[in-house]
């Protein structure tokens, strides 16, 4: 991580009480001193100096401001061309090199949405500093359930839509990772919300052997019966209207079944239940009370189950274990020959 020195840091606090709103209609006078605007900014009850209180809420900003910083100089907005056609992703640093190599998470944005947005909203690279995290940006896609005539950013629905163009673009972004960094293949992750959490149980279903862990959000998916056992999480509103919550429990039934899971669950944190699995891949359900929208305290537990699931071991295409995991989707080389479509 880069070391910010004390002058950077009254930059980085200058910077925070020139940019307050409060202040936006005044001009800046030089002649005002640093203090004089530490206090303008702090100074809640107007007696000209700072309590420990006002000192201690000066110290939230400037590491506020600093995080928002270092978050930045993380960032890296990447390009490739995948049929012809641009395609863009950014994509998070880790903060620390890593002689293993870094773990990678995948998170993708929902119908209508963007790569900038999700990095906001999801923020894996603020819970999981120590992570490569890669924020895809998909296309004008026709929505299942609205737009139809494909005006707003998505992904494709299911083996074969839109030429594969996504699954394409994704195999394309990790190879082009794995030649410019040192990727732990033993932890790769994905997630996403809404169309951006049916495209994960897609690539869940369409490249068995990539991920460690997955974590849809807000998704259903007619393809759960396909999939191979792999350690799953979902989050599902109880009030969700738009991929309505009964879709959901049917795709969290049928995971749990993909996973051979104990029937009964125990409590893993607030709102979750853990469903061990004998085949080792267990599957953790957050339900929780809200309707479409991503949770806040999802990403921290997203994070957690990632951290405690990594892959033990890659299958070949001529190893028995890969023989008997091959679901009937796939041909005796590996090669995709059908998946469903997903709902949303």
């Amino acid at each position: 991580m880069r070391r910010i020195n004390s002058y950077h840091l009254l930059v980085c606090l200058l910077t925070i009480l020139v940019s307050q709103h409060a202040l936006a209609d005044q001009p800046f006078q030089r002649r005002d001193s640093l203090r004089q605007r530490i206090i303008q900014r702090f100074d809640k009850d107007g007696d000209g100096q700072l309590s420990s209180g006002e000192r201690a809420e000066m110290r939230k900003s400037i590491g506020r401001f600093q995080q928002r910083d270092t978050e930045q100089n993380r960032s890296r907005h990447m390009t490739w061309t995948v049929n012809d056609v641009k395609r863009e992703a950014i994509v998070y640093l880790p903060t620390e090199p890593s002689k293993s190599g870094w773990p990678i998470v995948f998170a993708f944005h929902g119908h209508g949405g963007n790569s900038r947005n999700a990095a906001r909203k999801f923020a894996f690279q603020k819970y999981w500093p120590e992570a490569m995290v890669v924020y895809m940006q998909g296309l004008p896609t026709p929505g299942k359930l609205f737009d139809p005539e494909g005006k707003r950013n998505g992904w494709q629905h299911g083996s074969g839509d839109q030429d594969d163009r996504d699954l394409k673009f994704f195999d394309t972004v990790l190879s082009s990772l794995h030649k410019k960094y040192k990727i732990d293949d033993s932890r790769i992750y994905a997630t996403g919300h809404s169309n951006g959490g049916a495209f994960t149980y897609l690539i869940w279903a369409t490249r068995p052997h990539v991920f460690a862990a997955v974590a849809p959000s807000a998704a259903a998916s007619r393809s759960v019966r396909l999939l191979t056992p792999k350690p799953a999480m979902h989050i599902a509103g109880k009030n969700d209207q738009i991929v309505k919550f009964s879709w959901q429990q049917r795709t969290i039934s049928a995971v749990r079944k993909v996973n051979d899971c104990d029937p009964l669950g125990r409590k893993w944190a607030t709102d979750c239940t853990l469903y061990t699995s004998r085949k080792n891949t267990p599957f953790v359900t957050l339900i929780h009370s809200g309707d479409h929208t991503y949770p806040q305290k999802a990403t921290p537990l997203i994070v957690r189950f990632f951290k405690e699931n990594s892959r033990k071991k890659v299958p070949s295409p001529g190893d028995s274990t890969f023989s008997r995991m091959r679901p009937k989707c796939f041909d005796v080389a590996g090669t995709i020959t059908s998946i469903p479509t997903s709902i949303y």
